[in-house]
């Protein structure tokens, strides 16, 4: 027999400059122009993987030579290249609307993005949150730089066993069949800034994602110079104990601000998307420390006016905190060598009270010491943040807590279908998404009702086709079944309900009463079908046995055509989703649910809402757009009754409203009063709960301002932080011996003027001065 004849590395060919600058811009996410061409190339391991890289680093080069040597597809290759170039170098609303912006870099950092499927380092909101939001600054040309973490193993994939029980799976990410690269330096050495943890110093590489205009800078522990029980620091996204998690925030905070340093970045905003990242306030401080020969306080005082801290959490016991002897042995040779402060002072940056030696050290409490700006991510999460707060502002009246708020929105992009790209095209142009989006409600509220239900039609009829393709291929038929092909009717109203599964989203609420919910899907006048998906945490046993109790109620034969539940939900799995429902529906615990992004993705495809008046959709919702439950108040943790009379709303809805609004038919078999609904919904909501939208206003809220304010305290080495610590201290020196004297109110004709004596025992009586307040 000959032998086979291989070359471990095969000469590339003539044009692969082209093919691996577009697997390499994950704007393969959202423009899908140049899907026909890795679809080409390999079929099958797209359909399978969506993974440009996977596609280029797999396929035989014969087979690319032989794509690149057809005029017709080099002439499609060069074309999307050639359109991308041109938009990356377009003049952007940032650069339009802010010519002279003291902003040159905002660095956004964060524990997990949700950019594609093909860079699985995210595990649910929080990564889609920040995903999005580098898209739209790509989109707006607003100056980002993403900071986060390459997880070995990523967030865990889920299995379901024959006996309806999860499984967690941890496939390894190959950095070789992703979409990154390593970040070298002049001189072509891979940047690797170090760390020390507790005694040992860690090696950390870094990589490099292109998302269009925008980077995002991956650290990874997997270096071989580590010790074998480090290279696995990043191994799993909210995986490990305490240690580990304090470990990956060590690798975040310092390990990233080392790494813009390393490549010369400095920027003058530095975003803390969680408490995660509130290490890097420390490091941006020390940086500032050495350059400017300056102390500790006089550096945080400079820096922290650029710092900007996100808060998603709507509870105290969210936040990450560490117990102080764990704090030490990584943090307290840090303290004294390089920040040159007592470890207690450190710890005080993490506490309620700095005095108290026992109180665990509070990563939220960091970043807010640390940060010049707080926002919540909903109008709601930021009154629940205020309250949360209030206890480091004793005597501050709760509405003027400094915490803002800027509700998180979607990139419309990346989740709107083909059909609905192409109505949102007709009616606003091709621009719509990279500029304010001002206007495009109006022009959707000018189309025919019959385009809107085409547009519906279709999107739920793509997605039946991939809900019976994904049972064919998990039950290991090439091919649909019979049973599969049985499963879901393109024209029966559809339901979607995707999330994680945790006790307080409530997952089981619509699983109340098995039995009203059997009777409503098998409706033989007027039929619905659900799908549900959603993984618990591997270490969560009651969101567990929330998952198998949905897997017991789908196996039910009666069921089987009628509702699904779609195992190890990812990006690409919600992408099918949201464009498909007709009907999203959310059922968290108010107010647990900060903001929530799900149901704004339906909206960009004329999907409806169903939700809790919870996070955005307390206020999104109006009787015009959707349907809504609860009474817009809190109740208790565990309230029984509460939870059956909201169960009871949510079937009464179902029943009496969407489910006959859905089928009242006009002649033409449209559903006038059903497609109205969707109409308002696409116009009013699409664009205000974008991330065109959000990161427009954190722009203009937060980075903007925040880079001036930053600049000013550092000008003239710190010149005015100095002024600000110095006058700081003689408050604190001389607060005991202030006191107040005679109080006056009188009364004016436009309102009260409040007047009242400030003495201090340092001045005579005789010196004593009033001051008016007004």
């Amino acid at each position: 027999m000959a032998e086979l004849e291989y070359s471990s590395s095969p000469q590339a060919p003539e044009g692969m400059g082209y093919l691996e600058e577009l697997a390499f811009d994950l704007r393969n996410s959202w423009e899908h122009g140049a899907d026909d061409i890795w679809r080409g190339l390999d079929s099958e391991l797209w359909a399978a993987t969506h993974n440009p890289q996977v596609v280029l680093q797999t396929v035989a080069r014969t087979r690319l030579r032989s794509a690149l040597s057809d005029p017709e597809f080099l002439e499609r290759l060069t074309g999307v290249v050639l359109a991308r170039r041109r938009a990356t170098q377009a003049k952007t609303w940032f650069e339009r609307t802010h010519p002279q912006a003291p902003l040159t870099c905002a660095a956004y950092f964060s524990m997990e993005f949700g950019l594609s499927e093909s860079l699985p380092i995210y595990s649910g909101g929080l990564g889609n949150v920040a995903g999005d939001q580098l898209k739209a600054a790509n989109d707006l040309g607003v100056p980002v730089v993403g900071i986060g973490l390459l997880y070995q193993q990523g967030y865990f994939r889920q299995y379901i066993d024959h006996d309806g029980n999860q499984t967690a799976l941890f496939p390894y990410n190959d950095p070789g069949q992703l979409p990154i690269t390593p970040v070298r330096n002049a001189e072509g050495e891979w940047v690797r800034p170090r760390v020390r943890v507790a005694g040992p110093t860690l090696w950390l590489r870094a990589w490099e994602a292109q998302v269009g205009r925008v980077k995002l800078y991956l650290l990874d522990s997997n270096d071989p110079a580590n010790a074998p029980v480090y290279r696995g620091v990043t191994s799993e996204l909210y995986g490990g104990g305490k240690e580990l998690r304090l470990q990956q925030e060590l690798v975040l905070g310092l390990g990233g601000w080392r790494l813009l340093h390393s490549i010369g970045l400095k920027p003058e905003v530095c975003h803390l998307n969680e408490g995660h990242a509130a290490f890097a306030v420390l490091e941006r401080a020390h940086e500032f420390m050495v350059e400017h020969k300056r102390p500790f306080d006089v550096a945080l005082t400079a820096t922290r006016a650029g710092n900007l801290f996100t808060t998603h959490t709507p509870v105290p016991a969210g936040f990450d905190s560490f117990e102080p002897p764990l704090l030490e042995r990584y943090l307290k040779h840090y303290a004294a060598d390089v920040l040159e402060i007592e470890f207690k002072e450190l710890l005080g940056l993490g506490r309620k009270n700095p005095e108290d030696d026992t109180e665990p050290f509070n990563m939220a409490y960091l970043a807010l010491r640390g940060s010049g700006a707080v926002n919540a991510v909903s109008e709601l999460h930021g009154k629940v943040s205020r309250r949360i707060f209030s206890p480091l502002f004793d005597g501050w009246p709760l509405s003027e807590v400094p915490v803002g708020h800027v509700t998180n929105g979607v990139h419309t992009p990346t989740w709107d279908s083909v059909a609905a790209d192409q109505l949102w095209t007709e009616a606003c142009g091709a621009e719509r998404w990279r500029e304010t989006m001002e206007g495009v409600g109006e022009r959707i509220d000018t189309l025919p009702a019959a385009e809107l239900w085409a547009m519906r039609a279709k999107n739920r009829e793509e997605l039946v086709a991939y809900i019976r393709e994904r049972l064919a291929h998990e039950s290991g038929n090439e091919s649909p079944s019979t049973g599969a092909k049985n499963v879901f009717d393109p024209n029966i109203l559809t339901i979607g309900f995707a999330r994680r599964f945790a006790v307080y989203k409530r997952p089981n609420l619509l699983l109340h009463d098995p039995e009203r919910l059997a009777r409503l899907l098998s409706d033989r006048q007027r039929p619905v079908q659900l799908v549900v998906a959603g993984k618990a945490h591997p270490a969560d046993q009651p969101g567990k046995a929330l998952v198998k109790a949905w897997i017991e109620f789908v196996a039910r034969p009666e069921l089987r055509s009628r509702v699904v539940f779609l195992s190890d939900y990812d990006m690409l799995l919600a992408e099918y989703l949201v464009r498909g429902v007709d009907l999203w529906i959310n059922t968290p615990r108010r107010p647990w649910e900060a903001c929530g992004t799900s149901g704004m993705k339906v909206l960009v495809n004329g999907g409806l809402n169903l939700s809790e008046l919870d996070g955005w959709w307390a206020e999104a919702y109006s009787p015009e757009v959707g349907w809504a439950i609860g009474d817009g108040q809190e109740h208790g943790e565990n309230d029984i009754a509460w939870d059956a009379a909201e169960a009871e709303q949510l079937y009464g809805l179902l029943e009496n409203q969407i489910v006959p609004g859905f089928y009242d038919r006009d002649d033409s078999g449209i559903p006038r009063a059903w497609v109205e609904k969707v109409r308002r919904s696409m116009a009013r909501l699409t664009p205000r709960f974008s991330a065109n939208r959000a990161i427009r206003e954190y722009a203009e809220k937060y980075y903007l301002p925040g880079a001036e304010r930053y600049r000013a305290r550092a000008e003239n080495h710190g010149g005015l932080a100095v002024e600000l610590v110095n006058m700081r201290r003689r408050i604190e020196d001389q607060w005991q011996g202030i006191y107040f004297g005679k109080f006056e109110i009188k009364s004016a004709d436009n309102g009260h003027i409040f007047q009242t004596q400030v003495l201090s025992e340092r001045f005579s009586k005789r010196r004593a001065r009033g001051r008016t307040v007004r």
